[in-house]
């Protein structure tokens, strides 16, 4: 049984096919499903989420391969003008959908971070 409230604001729309994946462990989920309700170019790297919950930057990086291994998750590294790498990582909440079908004016690729 549940008992559910419907929400009228301050709620993020998360896919069964996230929420009930088979593969990803249920930290990798979990980690999806917060990536997913971030502001657009929020912080995401393996530090700022393990300062935020109490997994290790080893349970946090694997969690994030997870992702990317299933599509939720996209990062590339650039080398900035002055040295330094940073990640890009984008977060989509439905892995495989053609890139061109996103909602217009929604989140795009914007979540990036730092490389620890």
């Amino acid at each position: 049984m549940h008992a559910n409230t419907r929400l009228t604001k301050r709620y993020t729309i998360v896919g069964n096919h996230l929420a009930q994946h088979r593969e990803p462990t249920l930290v990798a989920i979990g980690l999806a499903v917060h990536i997913q309700s971030l502001p657009a170019g929020a912080q995401i790297g393996i530090k700022c989420l393990t300062a935020r919950f109490p997994e290790s930057e080893a349970r946090v990086a694997s969690a994030l391969r997870e992702l990317e291994a299933a599509g939720y998750l996209e990062r590339t590294r650039e080398r900035l003008p002055s040295g330094r790498i940073v990640t890009h990582t984008v977060s989509y909440n439905q892995p495989g959908a053609d890139r061109a079908a996103r909602v217009p004016g929604g989140p795009g690729p914007a979540h990036w971070s730092p490389a620890p």
